[in-house]
């Protein structure tokens, strides 16, 4: 992080943070347990944008490795070997989509930011599914076949994920909002517009 600002690097800290705190809250899925993790990676692209929601991720990833138990099933470097270590890998990939992606954007909107988020997710998840089949067949030894990876990996988790992806789309507009311009963004409330001209 050389060259950032110490806001930009307490940024990053923060949602790093925030994925992590996702990962205690819940629900118990075979293979891929579902939490709210994405719906802070996907903030992370929306509000920090491409470079500083990778690095959250980097960072969230990084800590995990080194052997702190942020990650869903603990932490350490064997980490790797979980079957669900793809999804991991996979946030860092879709928080730098979302970011990308919602940097276009001239104005501050629920479906383009909710499209971003889904893109992310459709990185994820395609990395994700891969990384499982690829790890239970070939690595761990424990024939999982594809329908029950597509089932598992994917379909499962799918509905709330789609919810998360809006939740992120509508609280990240509203933070864009009270943030006022990044980039070329340009917030269309009267309120902050009315403000900026003040």
């Amino acid at each position: 992080m050389v060259g950032w600002t110490p806001r930009e690097m307490a940024q990053v800290a923060l949602f790093a943070a925030l994925t992590a705190a996702g990962a205690f809250i819940k629900v118990p899925v075979p293979f891929v347990p579902f939490t709210l993790q994405y719906l802070f990676v996907a903030m992370a692209g929306i509000v920090l944008g491409s470079r500083m929601g990778l690095a959250s991720q980097l960072v969230y990833i990084g800590i995990g490795l080194i052997g702190l138990p942020v990650f869903a099933e603990g932490g350490g470097p064997g980490y790797v070997l979980k079957p669900t270590f793809g999804y991991l890998i996979g946030f860092a990939l879709g928080a730098w989509l979302i970011g990308r992606l919602t940097e276009r954007q001239e104005k501050a909107s629920i479906l383009p930011f909710f499209g971003a988020a889904m893109a992310g997710l459709a990185v994820i998840y395609g990395i994700g599914a891969l990384y499982l089949y690829g790890i239970m067949n070939l690595v761990l030894a424990k024939s999982i076949t594809l329908w029950n990876t597509l089932l598992y990996g994917i379909l499962l988790p799918l509905p709330g994920d789609i919810l998360l992806s809006g939740a992120a789309a509508y609280i990240g507009v509203k933070l864009w909002v009270l943030r006022g311009t990044r980039g070329k963004a340009l917030f269309v409330e009267e309120g902050v517009k009315e403000e900026a001209q003040a």
